[in-house]
């Protein structure tokens, strides 16, 4: 009884053990997926197309007629997914029958095809045609696109003659500051819109003019980012109808280099200037609109104390310069030729200033020690290099800014009346001067200074009946100006350039 039971119960066992299998099996049935790519509007099939499904199944890639097969894939629904590079991903549905073949026809598109270019970048300043515009120039534009991809621009820079002067690529912002142009020349710009995957959406071509000198009488410098810069500008209101200084400023020489101390002649048209070249300091010309540059001396540098207290001058005709290095003063002319001592000062002794006039060949001069100090103020022949007369010595504190009338017969300086004598060369309380030749009479100029301030580098102007000079703090870092006062009004300061000094008329 035993053996009978448990036999039927293995038999009972085995029959449902087949059936339960002979059912999985039945359930897992599988068909086959093919296909073909093309590209959309043209029917060209499309190679290296990856195939692949969600559900997962087998990845495969189309051959050369575009075609592809997934075999023994399980019978569902699937989304059947094409990718190629440069072509936007389709998603195709498809339905697997046990034992059939599925066929599907799948078309790409170029991405180009449905992604939108940029805007046209519209340029706003300056704008097209404008005159009269500084020389470093902010440019400003306008563009988007019109899809999610990002915008870059390109801009470029021509001159009259085509020749790309600057040029920027990849820029994310839409303004663009360029420095240094050239002073009355004209120039081209236009900008591209590039979003990566159409072509480059250009701009139109605007075109502006830089300001020429015009009718300015001013040359003075500024200070720009360390620098010394040479600028010209005209008289406040000249142009603009007010009385707002600051009127016309042109820039003449470049913010890479340091030029300064800038000393006009209207009879050749020329400015001289001091530069730093190297580890020396020489002087150059150049042409009243900052153009036709020429180094002039080469040899001998302009040397002495302090450089930015060194001063030259033209001799009344034009045809020489006269500077100082060391203890001797040196002749060159305008075009760097004929170079000769004329003045030497005593060993130990620097000059550090020159003045002529318009009549003869007398020239004042100061010298002083290494230190600034113990200044004297002399009259040299320049013909025969001989001391005439001393107008000024033996004062304590600093004396300079020298300037010699056309007619010869005034000397205008500064003098610090405090008498103070420092390592910084720091002046509390220096006031304009002037000396008549004729009566060896020396009187304050009043300038109706004010307390705790400076009155600097004075030059005459408009035949001597005002003078141009700089006023700042005696504290040494505020700012600068140049200050006109004449002399029938002298109670009128009249600010002519803000944040400017070593004035030229």
């Amino acid at each position: 009884m035993k053996f009978y039971k448990q036999t039927i119960f293995i038999v009972l066992l085995s029959f449902l053990f087949n059936s339960c299998s002979e059912d999985t099996i039945d359930q897992i049935q599988f068909g086959t997926l093919t296909g073909k790519v093309v590209i959309k509007d043209t029917n060209e099939p499309l190679e290296n197309v990856q195939i692949s499904t969600n559900p997962v199944s087998t990845v495969v890639f189309t051959d050369v007629n575009g075609e592809f097969e997934i075999t023994e894939i399980q019978v569902g629904e699937y989304s059947v997914q094409a990718e190629l590079s440069e072509y936007i991903t389709s998603f195709e549905p498809a339905s697997v029958s046990p034992d059939r073949t599925s066929n599907l026809a799948i078309s790409l598109e170029l991405i180009d095809a449905t992604n939108i270019s940029p805007l046209e970048p519209i340029l706003l300043t300056p704008e097209d045609g404008t005159k009269n515009i500084a020389t470093t120039v902010n440019f400003a534009w306008m563009s988007s696109d019109n899809d999610d991809d990002e915008v870059l621009y390109n801009f470029e820079l021509r001159d009259a003659q085509g020749t790309v002067l600057e040029a920027f690529d990849d820029l994310k912002d839409t303004v663009v500051t360029v420095n240094d142009l050239v002073i009355g020349s004209n120039y081209f710009w236009q900008v591209q819109a590039v979003d990566g995957v159409n072509d480059p959406v250009q701009s139109k071509i605007s075109s502006f003019e830089t300001q020429g000198i015009g009718q300015n009488r001013f040359v003075f410098v500024k200070n720009v980012n360390g620098n010394n810069v040479v600028y010209s500008g005209n008289e406040p209101g000249v142009i603009a109808g007010g009385t707002e200084p600051d009127q016309d400023v042109v820039k003449l020489t470049s913010e890479a280099t340091n030029s300064y101390r800038p000393r006009k002649n209207e009879l050749v048209s020329k400015i001289a200037f001091l530069r730093n070249v190297g580890a020396e300091t020489h002087l150059f010309t150049m042409g009243l609109d900052g153009k036709n540059m020429q180094q002039i001396t080469a040899t001998i540098p302009v040397s002495g104390f302090r450089q930015n207290e060194i001063d030259f001058c033209w001799s009344a005709d034009g045809s020489r310069i006269f500077y100082p290095s060391l203890n001797k003063l040196y002749a060159i002319n305008n075009d760097g030729g004929g170079l000769e001592v004329v003045y030497e000062a005593p060993s130990g002794t620097f000059i550090s200033e020159v003045a002529a006039n318009g009549v003869n060949s007398t020239l004042v001069v100061k010298t002083n020690d290494a230190a600034g100090y113990n200044a004297r103020l002399i009259l040299v022949d320049a013909t025969t290099g001989l001391e005439t007369l001393a107008i000024l010595e033996g004062l304590p504190g600093a004396i300079g800014g020298i300037d010699y009338s056309f007619d010869g017969n005034l000397v205008l300086f500064t003098r610090d009346v405090s008498g103070t004598e420092n390592d910084l060369y720091r002046r509390l309380d220096s006031r304009i001067f002037e000396y008549n030749l004729a009566t060896t009479e020396q009187i304050e100029f009043d300038t109706e200074k004010l307390a705790g301030q400076n009155d600097l580098d004075p030059i005459y102007i408009e035949d001597e009946g005002a003078v141009l000079f700089v006023a700042t703090s005696n504290d040494g870092v505020s700012e600068k100006q140049i200050v006109r006062v004449k002399r029938s009004t002298q109670i009128d300061r009249e600010v002519i350039f803000t944040n400017a000094f070593m004035p030229e008329f």
